[in-house]
């Protein structure tokens, strides 16, 4: 688990295009949000 204040790993994924795309790629560049929906997509 990442606590507070400490940086993220990076890590490299496909978007909703499909282009690969790095954590690194947006260091120092502008503010990025992660999102993770546990429960999307899975049966009830």
């Amino acid at each position: 688990m990442i606590s507070v204040d400490s940086k993220a790993p990076d890590f490299t994924l496909a978007d909703h295009l499909g282009r690969v795309i790095k954590l690194s790629d947006y260091a120092g560049k502008q503010h990025v949000m992660l999102l993770f929906y546990p429960l999307d997509f899975t049966p009830t």
